[in-house]
């Protein structure tokens, strides 16, 4: 009905009147008050021939300076391209398509004249207030130019989250007043009083799902084959369309491969919205959401009063396994992006709720979710591309920890169990692991430390994130120390040295350095990076099972060393000739690492 100018606003007393507006029955930007209204600006009926262009607007919206009047479908196709930092769409229409869309494919004809092509757009970013505000390809497009946008899905899940958690809330203290625990007048008191807090659970969930996007839109080449693959199977599996959803084909894909691109941020919205409905829907399959500690996700999910007052009473609720499903999977998915059960689920065989299950042990037991506060807390402190390099590097060690227990016996042991048993020993290696270094491992920690620091991370947390990927060798340790019935500390010695005397670290670090982010590639680096993890271990082993009489870490590796003087030397001058080339490859280090097996 109107177009409404406000060049340069007072912004408190715009609020102020913007509020006065929403208090009134009915009200419209005609009732806004023009003395309020910026010079320049004012509120124009859309019925009217030709709006008057002043300076002011013409600055604002970046219009030719000759141009001294507009019709009002002008206008507002000016005010949609205009160089801004955000495009907020909070109204009903489609506003945006693709240069490869016509208007009728569109399907809203009130709009036609005002539409204009995602590459037209100038703004930074797009917030999708209604629905449907661009089509899908114009997103695309527009992303692809240089906008930041998701879909209008994302950028309005917190609204559909609310109202999950009203209807839920709603029967569980529905259940309490059948049970004559609550009255209806208390009931209803104790709605109101959760609002707060509700919103709080949404921000946050919501918060972890756009920094996932956001954080993985950062390697998105990286990541583009592993989606690819996952498309692929979620068609197989009769779960997607990619043409209803506007997914590129594969032929588009090779072309964003060999280009070094990969899907935008609104094409891997959808990917990341399937992903959740796929898992949600294996996990509901499972037996895994009544395994008693994945089900204490069911209290997370409620505000902290009704965990508090209420515990016995939600063990009743008719959608308790859907919400610890639904709790669990976005939980997850915020963290570790759409491709990570798929790809697990290839390069281990295991099943999806299965890798769930090592999921969730990897991440209590290496203390992740503190790990994960600390980083978010450096939101406008710290450059977001650090904390974003800092997410990215967590999911891998988290990655590799989770493959540790799919494969291992321990997988279906009681969750809570082992848990208490491999919690000690990361504990116990946190606090000695740096002392156990060589000088050149040492020196590499400290320079990376003091970069991050340097950078705005406090010291603890920048510890805590350079040393993670050492600290998965606790992993090994306990189950090392446990067979030998010696402490995790004194294994700790052994496996070190071992690592140091071995140069692990070194090999570790070229094999993270292999080149290329295709299917095959990424399974040859896992192979690779798996045998050295299982070596360390099979050495430090043998060396604890050969002690003999020797009683410290120093004599044990001596021991070790005697028995097997030939094969150390030829991996030795293996080593020194893969260590002299700058750039050694994959099967350099495969060579070396055949070799290495020999020992024992």
């Amino acid at each position: 009905r109107h177009v409404f100018l406000d060049p340069n606003p007072d912004a408190a007393a715009s609020f102020a009147e913007r509020r006065r507006l929403f208090g009134l029955p009915r009200s419209s930007w005609g009732d806004y008050n023009p003395e309020l209204v910026s010079p320049g600006g004012g509120v124009f009926s859309r019925t009217l021939k030709s709006i008057e262009i002043t300076p002011e607007v013409a600055a604002a919206l970046d219009i030719d300076r000759h141009v001294t009047s507009m019709t009002p479908d002008e206008l507002i196709r000016a005010a949609v391209k205009a160089p801004v930092d955000l495009l907020w769409n909070g109204g009903i229409g489609t506003y945006v398509k693709a240069q490869t869309e016509t208007n009728a494919d569109v399907g809203d004809k009130a709009n036609d004249r005002i539409r204009i092509n995602g590459s037209d757009l100038r703004c930074k970013v797009v917030g999708e207030g209604g629905n449907l505000g661009m089509t899908q390809l114009g997103r695309v497009e527009a992303a692809r130019h240089g906008v930041r946008l998701n879909t209008d899905a994302i950028d309005n899940s917190a609204g559909v989250d609310t109202s999950d958690h009203e209807v839920n809330i709603k029967i569980l203290l529905g259940l309490a007043v059948s049970a004559g625990d609550l009255t209806e007048k208390q009931r209803n008191v104790q709605l109101a009083s959760m609002t707060d807090e509700v919103a709080a659970l949404v921000l946050r969930d919501n918060y972890f799902q756009t920094q996932l996007l956001s954080t993985t839109g950062r390697i998105a080449p990286a990541l583009l084959d592993a989606q690819a693959r996952f498309i692929q199977y979620l068609e197989k599996q009769g779960r997607l369309n990619r043409w209803i959803e506007f997914l590129p084909p594969d032929e588009a894909i090779e072309v964003r491969r060999a280009a070094g691109t990969g899907l935008t941020s609104p094409e891997a919205a959808v990917l990341f919205a399937y992903s959740k409905m796929w898992l949600y829907d294996e996990m509901l399959a499972s037996t895994l959401p009544d395994d008693p500690w994945v089900a204490t996700a069911l209290a997370r999910y409620f505000p902290g009063a009704l965990a508090k007052s209420y515990l016995a009473t939600m063990d009743r609720h008719p959608l308790k396994r859907e919400i610890i499903a639904t709790h669990v999977i976005n939980s997850m998915l915020n963290r570790v992006g759409s491709t990570f059960v798929h790809r697990l689920m290839e390069t281990t065989g295991a099943k999806p709720h299965e890798i769930v299950r090592a999921y969730l042990l990897s991440r209590e037991i290496f203390g992740l979710v503190p790990l994960w506060v600390g980083i978010e807390a450096l939101d406008n402190k710290a450059a977001d591309a650090l904390q974003a390099s800092m997410l990215i590097d967590a999911s891998g060690q988290l990655e590799r920890a989770t493959t540790w227990f799919l494969r291992s016996r321990r997988l279906a042991d009681d969750m809570a169990a082992t848990i208490a048993h491999f919690r000690p020993g990361f504990d116990a290696l946190s606090a000695r692991a740096a002392a156990l270094l060589d000088v050149a491992e040492r020196e590499r920690v400290d320079a990376e430390v003091a970069r991050l620091a340097a950078a705005g991370v406090p010291s603890a947390l920048a510890v805590k994130v350079t040393m993670l990927p050492l600290l998965l060798a606790s992993l090994d340790l306990a189950e090392v120390a446990g067979a030998a019935k010696k402490p995790v500390e004194a294994v700790a010695a052994i496996f070190f040295d071992v690592g140091n005397k071995l140069g692990l670290s070194w090999l570790q670090e070229r094999i993270a350095a292999l080149p290329g982010g295709a299917h095959w590639q990424i399974l040859a680096r896992s192979a690779m990076q798996d045998d050295l993890a299982g070596l360390q271990r099979s050495v430090t082993q043998e060396v604890v099972a050969g002690a003999g009489g020797a009683t410290t870490a120093e004599k044990m590796i001596e021991a070790w060393q005697d028995r097997n003087r030939r094969p150390l030397e030829r991996v030795a001058k293996l080593l020194a000739e893969v260590r002299a080339v700058r750039e050694p490859d994959a099967s350099m280090l495969s060579v070396v690492l055949r070799e290495m097996r020999n020992l024992g």
